[in-house]
């Protein structure tokens, strides 16, 4: 196939690209998970986002999680709605093509260590020098100002460092992590929203002179547990692990109960009505709960008798008598519960796309939800390369010849 004429632009859904960033145009020399979420982020709102990849092995993303027949999954999600390239950064040649990237780019996304972006061209100085209106979104493990800058970190370190796990699990028990990437997550979307933010200032401001974001994973995690450094500073005391409460405002009711049938329920109620709501459900005496201060009192003679309440029924008779009731429940979702749920049918937060490898497979849709002018999830994770041709021909305007030549030196 002649590669200048071929357009993997064309979708494998129905929708196409499109969204509110259409026309954004992004590079991204990240890996695995943080920096890509934030790519994925913009390119689910229609933004051309290039993912460049090592030949031969591509993203470490590409074999990691479960698989079927032999295929990976999670790369066919994180991957979506990007173009990948192969390009080898250790080659003379493939350190120029990236600052042809960079010159084509609105946005570009490093994960690299500091001392290899120096190496290959890829630090803000570079960055700035080639496209002096770029904005760059570095992530690292501490940050470039910090003295570990060039130390190597990931997203469960970022969560360690960040109070977060300190704060999760029971209080006679270990920390815990959360069963997922959560801190290279929270990183990458905090990083679409950086972008974003330094887009509407290059947009609005004359003087604009490129940006330059730097991110370090433990940050958004940090940010995100507003009360823990001022808690410490005014009371001298760091707030400890409380199971399934708030380590420093615990609700009345707020658990996780197991039903007869095996289920699992979270029960919430915070406010003084709705912790009476619980009380009158359970008939316990409302004389008893009338306050918040009794309320808080009470809270762990509460916590039993709703725990046996809980596991003396079904799960669906207790939803349905919390709902008569007023009072804030949920089965705790598995993701058998999400794909059969009917808010998420309604809400259309999971959609099919047609995968190459495996034929129709369900994912999250692009979200938020944009009612006038949505996202779309118009391909699945490509093959290694497969945009090589569209990218580096018709985008960066390189000819079939030197493409021949590069992909025989090893560069693509």
């Amino acid at each position: 196939m002649d590669r200048l004429n071929s357009d993997s632009r064309a979708p494998q859904g129905q929708q196409g690209q499109r969204g509110q960033l259409t026309g954004l145009k992004v590079v991204e020399f990240a890996h695995v998970v943080a920096g890509p979420l934030a790519g994925a982020m913009l390119a689910d709102q229609g933004a051309d986002v290039v993912h460049v990849e090592p030949p031969g092995s591509g993203d470490a993303a590409r074999a990691m999680g479960p698989r079927r027949d032999g295929v990976p999954l999670w790369f066919k999600v994180a991957g979506r709605n990007k173009r990948s390239v192969t390009l080898d950064l250790h080659h003379e040649e493939g350190r120029r093509i990236a600052h042809d990237l960079i010159a084509w780019a609105d946005v570009v996304i490093v994960t690299l260590r500091a001392g290899r972006l120096r190496a290959w061209g890829l630090d803000w100085e570079a960055v700035h020098a080639v496209n002096p209106k770029a904005i760059l979104l570095q992530i690292s493990g501490f940050g470039a100002t910090s003295s570990r800058a060039d130390a190597p970190g990931f997203g469960k370190m970022g969560e360690a460092r960040s109070g977060v796990v300190h704060l999760t699990g029971f209080p006679d028990g270990p920390p815990v992590h959360t069963g997922f990437s959560h801190g290279d997550a929270v990183t990458g979307l905090m990083g679409a929203f950086a972008i974003l933010a330094a887009l509407h200032r290059r947009d609005t401001d004359p003087d604009f002179d490129g940006e330059w974001i730097d991110l370090a994973l433990f940050e958004p995690l940090f940010r995100l547990v507003e009360w823990q450094v001022i808690a410490y500073d005014q009371l001298g005391a760091a707030p400890e692990r409380a199971g399934n409460q708030l380590a420093v405002a615990p609700a009345a009711v707020i658990n996780t109960y197991r039903s007869g049938d095996g289920d699992w329920l979270t029960v919430t109620s915070a406010t003084t009505r709705s912790v009476l709501n619980v009380v009158r459900l359970l008939g316990l005496n409302e004389a008893e709960y009338a306050t918040v201060e009794a309320q808080h009192a009470g809270r762990e003679r509460l916590d039993h008798a709703l725990r046996a309440w809980v596991a003396a029924r079904p799960a669906e008779e207790c939803l349905a008598a919390f709902e008569r009731a007023e009072v804030v429940a949920s089965r705790v979702f598995s993701a058998a519960d999400i794909v059969a749920d009917p808010v998420y049918a309604e809400r259309e937060d999971i959609v099919t796309v047609d995968d190459p490898d495996l034929g129709p497979v369900r994912m999250q849709a692009a979200l938020p939800h944009f009612r006038r002018n949505p996202g779309a999830v118009w391909r699945t994770g490509p093959a290694l390369g497969a945009d090589n041709g569209l990218v580096y021909g018709r985008w960066l305007g390189i000819d079939e010849e030197r493409l021949t030549k590069l992909e025989g030196q090893g560069v693509i």
